[in-house]
């Protein structure tokens, strides 16, 4: 297989023409450090929010796996008793011939099979959907998957609680969810906590934990904590001020200063949603600015870590030359990393590499985290899966019903390969967040195929 070229760069987009002629390789990731204060191409301005309506909670869900289980052990009785059983020899007593079923009659048929069997809109050979119609019930389902809770030590010490509007301090307490603490993000509110977040509440049952500063939860602003539970209480207000509060917690907590920061823009949520996966993968916490000047709290922080690098997300129209220059003033070494909009950007990070900054994933093998780019929230909801399991950025689609063409050319660029043994090959998996209203059952089975270990060729 060629460095230079994916395995299956030919394979065309769904419903666009076969190329005629072959098409030039794949460029090669960029890992070297950009220039400091070197323009990015302009971001668009954010879309409108996309509007959910109301779903049945989590205790629904819950109730809906265990029919799907049911119906599942059904099909198999019905599959086992029909396979072994005998029609007598001279046919006496077999059945009367069904009625001939058209082939879109089938087809709906098998569609509805598959969808009572819950796959392959939960989960397909290497996607698994995290399915909640909410940033809490995706924030309640991505916690118990990471802290399955059937021991004691399957549970997390504490969990991090944000507002239900709060996604700039959801970004920002990713940094929680990293070693030592590993304090999962779920979604609270100012009078009581949603339903999904109680039921896991109630599974994972923190206690709090001397990594925790003793704390069962942190409460990111004003928002209602369990009954009985230690909780620490870090004071909300602008993004700036939010993410410098989280940034001092962390400071204690991990009795050590961080190797890098990483500089999100508040302006743009989607352009900051990537920093969340990284957080909650290194330690390293998230500060915030938007256009030219730095927030005061921002540079409070930036000159208590004077000496740690800053890795600036997103263009210059979204976080200006200007304030990084303003960054070196203080005296920290400055880098941006960028792409011309949220899907672009999100990919750009999921390449990027400096020492031991960034995923630097250009390679098969990994995990993957996709979700929305309007919801942010379900960036922060997200974080335990980039902190365990199979590790992975977070990368964003646009769309529910197709995979936008540079994330498809980017999972096709890492897409695993074997010649001989597939059982000693790389693999990736892809968590999928949201429901079919957010990414569809469409680009699910497209991302599903995009990650699936493909054979290419024979061993000499």
């Amino acid at each position: 297989m060629s460095p230079d070229r994916p395995i299956n760069a030919d394979v065309p987009v769904p419903g666009e023409p076969v190329p005629t002629a072959e098409g030039e390789p794949q460029p090669t990731a960029e890992t070297k450090r950009p220039d400091p204060v070197a323009e990015s191409p302009p971001a668009p301005p954010p879309g409108p929010r996309r509007r959910r309506r109301p779903r049945q909670p989590v205790p629904g869900a819950l109730k809906g796996i265990a029919a799907l289980v049911a119906v599942a052990i059904l099909f198999i009785v019905v599959a086992v008793i029909g396979g072994s059983g005998g029609a007598k020899e001279d046919g006496s007593d077999s059945p009367a011939p069904t009625p001939a079923q058209s082939p879109a009659d089938a087809g709906a048929a098998d569609a509805e099979t598959a969808e009572q069997l819950g796959y392959p809109a939960f989960a397909t050979a290497n996607t698994t959907r995290v399915g909640g119609s909410d940033p809490a019930a995706n924030a309640a389902g991505d916690a118990l998957a990471t802290f399955p809770a059937t021991t004691p030590a399957q549970r997390p010490a504490a969990v991090t609680l944000i507002g239900a509007d709060d996604w700039a301090g959801g970004l920002a307490a990713a940094v929680l969810m990293a070693e030592p603490v590993r304090a999962p993000i779920l979604i609270s509110g100012s009078d009581e906590l949603p339903e999904p977040t109680s039921a896991a509440l109630s599974v994972l049952d923190p206690q709090g934990a001397p990594t925790t500063g003793g704390a069962a939860s942190f409460a990111i602003g004003d928002v209602v904590t369990p009954d009985g539970a230690e909780a620490t209480a870090v004071k909300a207000g602008s993004a700036a001020a939010t993410a410098a509060a989280i940034a001092r917690l962390r400071d204690r907590l991990f009795d050590s200063g961080p190797a890098h920061i990483i500089l999100a823009p508040s302006g743009n949520p989607a352009l900051a949603m990537p920093a969340a996966a990284w957080a909650a993968r290194s330690g390293d916490p998230i500060l915030f600015a938007a256009g030219d000047p730095l927030p005061k709290p921002t540079a409070a922080v930036l000159k208590r870590h004077d000496d740690v690098p800053v890795y600036v997300l997103g263009p210059s129209s979204a976080i200006s030359s200007r304030a990084i220059r303003a960054i070196a003033q203080i005296g920290n070494e400055v880098h941006r990393v960028s792409g011309e909009d949220p899907v672009a950007n999100a990919i750009a990070f999921a390449r990027y590499a400096d020492g031991d900054f960034g995923w630097n994933i250009n390679d098969p093998g990994h995990g993957f985290v996709l979700a929305r780019d309007d919801s942010p929230l379900d960036a922060a909801a997200a974080v335990p899966l980039s902190a365990s399991g199979t590790w992975g950025p977070l990368l964003l689609t646009d769309r529910a019903t197709s995979l936008p063409g540079p994330l498809r050319e980017y999972f096709l660029d890492v897409k695993p390969g074997y010649t001989t043994n597939p059982t000693r090959a790389f693999y990736n998996h892809v968590w999928v967040i949201g429901d079919q209203e957010a990414i569809d059952v469409n680009q699910q089975a497209e991302v599903d195929e995009l990650a699936e270990l493909a054979k290419i060729g024979s061993a000499p």
